[in-house]
């Protein structure tokens, strides 16, 4: 979270055509999690500024202002409000470029707190990748950790396209066990990290790997915390690959991993039904199919239409670190 303040901070600093708005985002509040903190008072309420509880005007309004030489950062309170905005990020935001022979660029940055934890709810815990990584001329992030979040914030800034970054509300402060790995030391002002790049966080024994013993883990956001923790159980036998972006995701990477291990896991916080990670999973079976010893395995949350609100329904519908290490078992055992 203070590098999210701290590379906003130097936007608006550097960038004077760059403004950050959204719900609850100014002077009085600084956002529900306190990532725009001061910077109204630091910016003048022209530049950042709260806007009316209307998520299509929020995304929509993005480009109108790209169309006048300015770089909007817009915020959506919660994944699940982004419904209402769906229609503008889908029908304008994503094909302006296109429909214009690139004339008229949408760059903006659409920031949109994800995830599930502490009992949010229906209405404040979903998981939208799947949604968003299948609208074509938008790029997608979804970082694990502070120094990812400001390296692909950068990236995405001097992007000429809209990027929708996912931002994991757990991960923020590192408030769930396990996870205190996502906070970082603040990377140079010169650190920036492309789109469609994967990190290895784990790597395997060589020679596990040459006796057969290991698998890759691919996985993004809080996923890469559950997998660490499952990991320990089987030392030196995973390789874990943190995606980092979603649209493009790095496909060389990970094929490249398969390759080598000839076994997968994907783990997701979503429902492994129609989804990002089921897309992913499809491109390893028809470009890794003979390097296979098992069947990918997907492990994901339980295929509910909402988040219950009670916190013991919301742990066992969630994925955890116990249902990656069962995921992983099987595969080993091929």
């Amino acid at each position: 979270m203070t590098a999210l303040f701290l590379e906003s901070e130097k936007f608006l600093q550097k960038h004077p055509e760059a403004l950050l708005y959204g719900q609850d985002v100014g002077r009085r509040l600084g956002g529900v999690f306190r990532e725009a903190a001061t910077l109204a008072q630091q910016f003048g309420d022209e530049r950042v500024f709260n806007t009316p509880i209307q998520e299509a005007f929020i995304i929509g309004s993005t480009v109108g202002m790209s169309a006048v030489g300015l770089k909007p950062i817009v915020e959506v309170q919660f994944a699940d409000y982004i419904w209402p905005g769906l229609n503008q990020l889908f029908t304008e935001l994503s094909r302006s470029y296109y429909l214009s022979n690139g004339k008229w660029p949408v760059s903006a940055i659409l920031r949109v707190p994800i995830g599930a934890y502490g009992s949010g709810g229906p209405y404040h815990s979903s998981s939208v990748e799947s949604v968003v990584t299948n609208i074509r001329g938008i790029k997608v992030a979804y970082p694990s950790n502070g120094a990812d979040l400001k390296g692909l914030m950068k990236s995405a800034f001097y992007d000429p396209n809209p990027v929708v970054m996912l931002e994991h509300k757990g991960l923020y402060w590192s408030k769930l066990k396990g996870t205190e790995a996502a906070a970082t030391i603040e990377p140079d002002e010169d650190y920036v990290i492309p789109f469609g790049k994967g990190r290895v966080v784990l790597e395997a024994d060589p020679q596990k790997i040459e006796n057969g013993e290991t698998c890759v883990v691919v996985t993004y956001g809080r996923g890469v915390y559950w997998t660490m923790e499952a990991a320990e159980n089987f030392p030196g036998q995973i390789e874990l690959i943190d995606l980092r972006t979603l649209s493009p995701w790095d496909e060389e990477m990970v094929f490249e991993a398969v390759r080598k291990h000839n076994r997968c896991v994907l783990v997701t916080e979503e429902s492994c039904e129609a989804s990002f990670t089921l897309g992913v999973a499809g491109k390893i079976q028809k470009n890794c199919f003979t390097s296979l010893d098992a069947p990918v395995e997907i492990i994901g949350s339980l295929d509910t239409p909402a988040i219950p609100l009670n916190s013991i329904l919301e742990a066992a519908m969630l994925n955890n670190a116990e249902k990656v290490k069962e995921g992983i078992g099987r595969v080993l055992k091929f």
